[in-house]
């Protein structure tokens, strides 16, 4: 009965934690609609997630989070720096980063990763090739991105998750 009504508890938990964050929910009336959204949202979007991967690191998760938070630091001062300074010395490119992952909700996560750093954007994931196409600000050597991808990200999502 319980997994009926919260299919997703972890969705509804961050729903829920999000609707209170946001909206600074001090009445009870705030915190009812917050509760009413963590149940409904997930029952709503179930039809859209398909079986979710199974996480088997739960501490690697949290390692990878602090590393994808530094991450994410450090590509803002680099995107500044290089926004700053002459524009010719940019390498913008569009990078095929070839994938391991044949599972399409990691395969976006990892896209969904990479867009989340600045100065590289996912513009999609080749779900026949099991092809990451990415746009880089600035990669004077796609390998090097190529490389930082697979083996920072890919691989933490490999091994979060039971692949």
């Amino acid at each position: 009965m319980l997994k009926q009504l919260i299919p997703r508890p972890v969705l509804s938990l961050t729903v829920l934690l999000l609707w209170i964050a946001i909206t600074n929910a001090g009445s009870f009336g705030l915190l009812l609609l917050g509760l009413l959204l963590a149940v409904i949202i997930p029952r709503l979007t179930l039809p859209f997630w398909p079986q979710a991967p199974r996480l088997v690191n739960p501490l690697r998760a949290l390692r990878f989070l602090g590393v994808f938070a530094l991450d994410i630091v450090v590509a803002n001062w680099g995107v500044a720096w290089r926004v700053i300074g002459p524009s010719d010395r940019l390498s913008p490119a569009l990078v095929e980063i070839p994938l391991d992952l044949r599972d399409p909700f990691l395969a976006t996560l990892v896209g969904s990763i990479v867009s989340l750093t600045p100065g590289t954007v996912s513009i999609d994931v080749d779900q026949k090739n099991w092809v990451l196409l990415v746009h880089a600000l600035d990669a004077p050597d796609p390998q090097a991105l190529i490389d930082e991808v697979k083996g920072r990200y890919e691989a933490a999502i490999k091994e979060i998750f039971a692949c």
